[in-house]
């Protein structure tokens, strides 16, 4: 069977979407670290869309990667000429394949680090963006600072170091510009984190002021950080999605990306070199993000960690299937109801009864298939910035936390590494190897888990929080997960 590429565009299966433009004439306006799946069915099928009416040719991505694992994407890359297939998945099994070509240069940063630092200082480049997950932004989870020592990043801080972090990258292109008098790009977080812009220029700007103060404050004063929210479920593509892509389109795609038909993207609108016409393509531009934010973070992000845990536990593997629990599904609603909406603001056009259900109906789509052992990752990463702030909010105003508490004692059990039928659990988190031993040992001091003050702070101080936390706690040790989450809605 034929690769995906250039020239086998014009023999692909009828009724496959491909690129409507001249591949040769766009132009690259974007530079984007972490071309995963997410930024694949997301800002890339969005610009594609745009080129596809004859808009933004002057706005194709050229992708960065930083990481070993990069390298498949890269050789991938290479072959197909950037060009994959994105198949939405609809709930009634119907399949929406088609070919985006937005993304038309692949950078293994290591390779060649100088041409990607030249490829952000050319004038061209107006905006670097960002998918490098909530983790990559390298703040402590409890003080917020920029953490220096972090191995990487103090390499990168060492004068005359060739860069390895984005951190490195984008200050250092940055210093070109400034030095050639070219404009600064602005710097687009992708990535769910409450208030990503703020973050990005928070941390990006404690880079450069410890690399060159004086640079620092220029990239201050001068480079804009608007905040973004981003939605759209994407799974890890899995060998039968490779499979089921050549059976649509008649030919071999080494990575292509599925994702649920649902899409939302919300940006502070603050581009001072321009940016393409995103409103054209259903994307919200605004003045505040924040709303849209906190709805996300507190409703979709955090309920998919009160799904995960609860689920997996309970012996499912899939989002969809433990959804089709009436248990978890009730949970997560009177979650959603009694604790994370009273801590959100007003959110102009949305109407949140609605929102919530629609969520429901999202993780229940079972065409995606999205596994709780990706939901259950990196949850260090995750449970202080989406989970965290409603207990801390809710305890300001004197509500109601038994539910939150019971999500935290969830992921307490599932990060002792064992399941209930006592099989090991692959726990995949930056903190494993010191939240393992913590956990297992909860059964002699309960609180362990949430003494651990990077991730939680003082909650495990407060009486309000620690007695539903225990008794959630108590009750997985002793009845297990399925019993404790079904008996908080009877």
């Amino acid at each position: 069977m034929a690769t995906l590429n250039k020239s086998t565009l014009s023999t692909i299966k009828p009724g496959v979407p491909v690129p409507q433009y001249d591949l040769d004439a766009v132009k690259t306006g974007i530079v984007h670290f972490g071309v995963g799946g997410f930024h694949r069915s997301h800002m890339a099928m969005t610009l594609n869309r745009l080129m596809n009416d004859g808009k933004a040719l002057d706005w194709g991505i050229c992708g960065v990667g930083l990481l070993e694992g990069d390298k498949k994407l890269r050789d991938v890359f290479a072959e197909q000429d950037c060009l994959y297939t994105l198949v939405l998945k609809h709930p009634d099994g119907v399949r929406e394949p088609s070919v985006i070509g937005s993304i038309r240069e692949y950078m293994f940063a290591p390779d060649d680090p100088e041409a990607v630092i030249e490829k952000m200082a050319d004038p061209e480049t107006r905006i670097v963006s960002l998918t490098i997950t909530e983790g990559g932004y390298n703040f402590d989870r409890v003080t917020g600072e920029f953490m220096a020592s972090t191995p990487a990043v103090a390499a990168d801080l060492r004068d005359g170091a060739v860069p390895s972090t984005a951190f490195g990258f984008v200050t250092e292109a940055l210093r070109r510009r400034r030095e050639r008098g070219i404009p600064a790009f602005t710097v687009l977080s992708c990535d769910n984190i409450q208030g990503n812009g703020h973050v990005a220029k928070e941390m990006f700007t404690a880079f450069a002021k410890l690399k060159d103060a004086e640079l620092g404050e220029w990239i201050e004063q001068n480079v804009a950080f608007p905040n973004s929210m981003v939605d759209r479920i994407t799974p890890v593509t899995a060998p039968e999605d490779i499979a089921e892509v050549a059976e649509l389109t008649g030919f071999n795609d080494s990575w292509p990306v599925v994702a649920e038909p649902f899409f939302q993207w919300v940006i502070e609108d603050d581009f001072p070199l321009g940016r393409p016409p995103f409103e054209d393509a259903d994307v919200q531009l605004v003045e505040d993000v924040e709303p849209y934010e906190l709805m996300k973070l507190r409703l979709l992000n955090a309920s998919h960690q009160g799904l995960t845990y609860f689920g997996y536990l309970s012996g499912y593997r899939f989002a969809h299937e433990a959804l089709a629990d009436p248990a978890i599904a009730n949970f997560l609603l009177a979650y959603m109801d009694k604790e994370a909406t009273p801590t959100l603001r007003p959110v102009p056009g949305i109407d949140l009864t609605a929102y919530k259900h629609m969520l429901i109906e999202r993780f229940s789509n079972p065409e995606v298939r999205d596994t709780l052992a990706r939901l259950c990752a990196e949850s260090s990463d995750r449970i202080p910035k989406w989970l965290v702030p409603v207990i801390h909010d809710q305890l300001a105003r004197g509500g109601d936390v038994t539910l939150s508490a019971a999500i935290v004692a969830s992921w307490a059990r599932y990060a002792e590494g064992v399941d209930e039928q006592g099989e090991p659990i692959n726990v995949v988190d930056p903190l494993k190897d010191e939240l393992i031993p913590i956990a297992l040992s909860q059964r002699e001091n309960h609180l362990a888990f949430v003494q651990n003050k990077q991730l939680f702070g003082n909650l495990s101080e407060n009486e309000k929080f620690t007695v539903p936390y225990l008794a959630a706690l108590e009750s997985l040790f002793t009845r297990g997960a399925h019993e404790t989450v079904s008996s908080y809605t009877r």
